[in-house]
């Protein structure tokens, strides 16, 4: 039988105590787990304008109801406020950690982290229970940490979280995976957390789900994207957007790269020892989907995700593989972000080219990223890398941070304060609303129009790009919810999961209308399962936009970012700013938000938000009106 997950477990590092508490039925129903829970508790338990590197901030470690058990690899959600953005942060991986990490916690959805300790510590995972521990791995790379705990499965931060870099990475399995944009592994060094062990074996999948997860990796196994991940994993990608014409290249200069050729898929599989293994409870012992491409270099293995030809490949104008890999290796064990670490590399290049910092590195120059990415790591820089003094320190807050200490915005994009993934929205207008309305930041994932626009462009009408971007952020929010595998997670993309949720008998499919609260002058319909968990991703989504909008973000902070607005060095044309802002109306409009980016009362009534939202959070009084957002350009 499957086990119910109904707690979490609470450690205060600043008063040394652990604590397990019941999450309300209720609460359950209607926020499920990873994403949505932790949206939930950040909400309830984080004044507005908490400093998200002082004590006072939340750090969430989640799964869900179903973790361990889903088909493909499991993973866990780090969910947090971001020290990049100071808005919501939730970021995932996967790997032995996470699969340890399910196991761990017993009948606990997560463990959530607040105070700071006075020195590093670490906290043990086992058996339902959490304790802390001191920590004498301050100063290891995420590699090095990792090999203290062999039998166990090891979240950390490395030296990037040490200093509180922004976009500094919970690095998992030795720096296989990692929770990656936002900076969650900033907020875990700020609390002189190290890491985090879970001790246990991953759940075993009991009788009743074990036919149902076979036959969903199975089915995934045959899907066009199983298919795709089978062949190239996402180093695939830097092929796929250099073919399309959405692969930002050279500091975002130009859309292609010569180079992608020799970064790619191919690359990878003349250089690779092997796949990871992916043999964890979800998949069984005959996985239906390879992991990604094991690849030695001479400071050890390194397995790189499709970021890494895209950011540190095409993005630094890096065309030989080896190196590639090379400069993902120093990210994973330093513990920063591939994306935003490449396009800070990016930033300060473009930046030197046009004087507004002294950066002697150059495009094309992998000696000399690496070296700043040392730099930044350690926020200073070392004797033999000539820049600015103040550039690692200043990159190492983010590049919003670092035009407001040097100057140059308009050189590479992002949204948010978070650096955009290497798909070029000149290219394909879709992707710039999915970055620029994500509640995280420039985000591929939230929704992906980077995998259908560019292929149908002329047939892309203005309403299929909203209802597109819309539908993918709810049903991703429930998934996340989950916290299914992101790619076999298609398998139940459908449903969103209801079959399952209803096999483990959980309320958020199995509390029907008269379970379901009175919410303004209706109650809400839970008869269709599937239509009540399209609700729940709905309700989730609108629950991270509040908790941006107290925080001070609206419609400014919705902007396409001004390198957009004009035509790259290559000649492609920037995005359409009028055409763009219609496009944002239309979204407001389909969310029933307002002009300023704003949720009404009404939407949160609909969605049993009422109760939930505070007196601190901007509310936009009426929504904007469908047709008139609309009449101009069908």
């Amino acid at each position: 039988m499957s086990r119910r997950r109904t707690h979490v477990l609470r450690v205060d590092l600043s008063a040394g105590e652990t604590a397990r508490e019941r999450v309300p039925r209720d609460r359950r129903r209607d926020y499920v787990g990873g994403k949505g829970l932790g949206a939930r508790y950040l909400y309830e338990e984080l004044p507005p304008g908490t400093e998200p590197t002082g004590p006072e901030n939340l750090l969430c470690f989640l799964v869900g109801p179903l973790a361990g058990y889903l088909p493909g690899e499991t993973r866990y959600a780090a969910v947090t406020k971001s020290p990049l953005t100071g808005g919501f942060l939730d970021s995932y991986a996967g790997g032995e950690f996470a699969d340890r990490l399910a196991g761990s916690l017993d009948d606990c959805l997560g463990l959530l982290v607040t105070g700071a300790a006075d020195r590093p510590v670490r906290i043990e995972v086992e058996d339902g229970r959490a304790r802390i521990e001191a920590s004498d791995a301050w100063g290891d790379d995420a590699a090095e940490t990792a090999e203290r705990f062999p039998a166990a499965g090891v979240a950390c931060v490395g030296p990037a979280g040490e200093r509180e870099a922004a976009y500094a990475t919970v690095a998992s399995d030795g720096g296989a995976h990692h929770a990656g944009r936002g900076g969650a592994g900033a907020v875990m060094g700020s609390k002189r957390l190290k890491a985090v062990v879970a001790r246990d074996p991953p759940p075993s999948v009991p009788d009743d789900l074990a036919a149902l997860r076979d036959r969903d990796a199975a089915a995934y196994g045959r899907d066009p994207t199983g298919e795709w991940q089978a062949a190239g994993e996402t180093v695939e990608t830097v092929d796929y957007a250099n073919e399309v014409g959405i692969l930002a290249a050279e500091g975002w200069t130009g859309t292609g790269f010569d180079g992608a050729d020799d970064i790619g898929v191919e690359a990878a599989l003349e250089r690779a020892t092997g796949r990871e293994e992916v043999t964890d409870a979800g998949q069984g012992e005959d996985p239906a989907v390879p992991g990604g491409f094991r690849i030695d270099t001479p400071d050890g293995e390194v397995v790189p995700r499709g970021a890494a030809p895209i950011t540190l490949g095409a993005g630094l104008g890096v065309d030989d593989f080896d190196r590639v890999v090379e400069l993902c290796g120093v990210c994973d064990r330093l513990g920063l972000d591939v994306i935003g670490a490449g396009n800070a590399v990016a930033w300060a290049v473009r930046a030197g080219e046009a004087g507004v910092v002294d950066c002697p590195v150059s495009f094309g120059d992998a000696d000399g990223a690496e070296r700043l990415l040392a730099a930044i790591a350690a926020r200073e820089a070392p004797p033999d890398l000539d820049v600015h003094p103040d550039l690692p320190n200043a990159l190492a807050d983010g590049i919003d941070a670092a035009v407001e200490r040097f100057g140059g915005e308009a050189l590479v994009p992002t949204v948010k304060s978070m650096a955009l993934p290497g798909f070029d929205p000149r290219a394909a207008v879709g992707v710039a609303l999915a970055y620029a309305t994500s509640d995280r930041g420039a985000c591929h994932r939230r929704a992906r129009p980077q995998d259908s626009e560019p292929l149908a462009r002329p047939d892309r009408s203005p309403t299929d790009r909203v209802r597109d971007v819309v539908g993918e952020q709810n049903a991703r929010s429930v998934l996340w919810s989950l916290v299914v595998d992101d790619f076999v997670g298609e398998a139940v993309w459908d449903d969103l999961g209801a079959e399952w949720l209803a096999a483990v008998d959980h309320p958020a499919v199995t509390d029907r209308d008269g379970d379901a609260p009175e919410r303004g002058d209706r109650a809400e319909d839970r008869s269709d399962p599937v239509a009540a968990l399209a609700t729940t991703g709905e309700r989730i989504w609108t629950l991270t936009r509040l908790f941006n909008a107290r925080e001070g973000f609206d419609r400014d902070d919705d902007a396409l970012p001004e390198p957009l607005r004009t035509a790259a060095a290559d000649g492609t044309p920037g995005v359409d700013v009028d055409a763009f802002d219609r496009l944002l109306d239309r979204y407001y409009a389909a969310r029933g938000w307002g002009d300023r980016g704003l949720p009404t009362p009404a939407a949160l009534d609909r969605l049993g938000l009422a109760e939930v939202v505070d007196d601190a959070t901007p509310l936009d009084e009426r929504p904007i009106d469908l047709a008139e957002a609309t009449d101009s350009d069908d």
